[in-house]
């Protein structure tokens, strides 16, 4: 079993930044890749950013050039750093951890979600 703790959302003004925190713990070995999904009111989860074990990363082109993911392997947490942010951003982040980068709701560990809004 996998733990994942999320902070770090919050208000902020458009063109703002924020950066999101997610540790891990428990079982941490069985990761391979860890990423953050976003949902906001009545659209689907989608995939924003992913980041392998071996280093690789995966961006949603809506957020390519204003998001950065960052992992620390000695504090077993992952970052998602968001600059430029817009209205269109504010969402609920969940933090994933497991085989491969997912938004799908059985595969992996979650993280308990943190509410991003961008709003003036």
């Amino acid at each position: 079993q996998v733990q994942l703790v999320e902070s770090g959302g919050g208000l902020v003004q458009p063109g703002g930044s924020l950066r999101l925190s997610c540790v891990a713990s428990g079982s941490i070995f069985r990761i391979n890749a860890m990423g953050w999904c976003r949902q906001a009111p009545g659209k689907e989860r989608e995939l924003v950013a992913g980041i392998t074990s071996g280093g690789e990363t995966h961006y949603a082109g809506s957020v390519k050039d204003r998001f950065t993911i960052l992992s620390d392997k000695v504090k077993n947490t992952v970052y998602l750093q968001m600059d430029n942010l817009r209205p269109e951003d504010t969402a609920v982040y969940y933090c994933n951890a497991g085989p491969f980068m997912t938004c799908m709701s059985d595969v992996g560990s979650w993280g308990q979600g943190t509410q991003v809004t961008v709003s003036s």
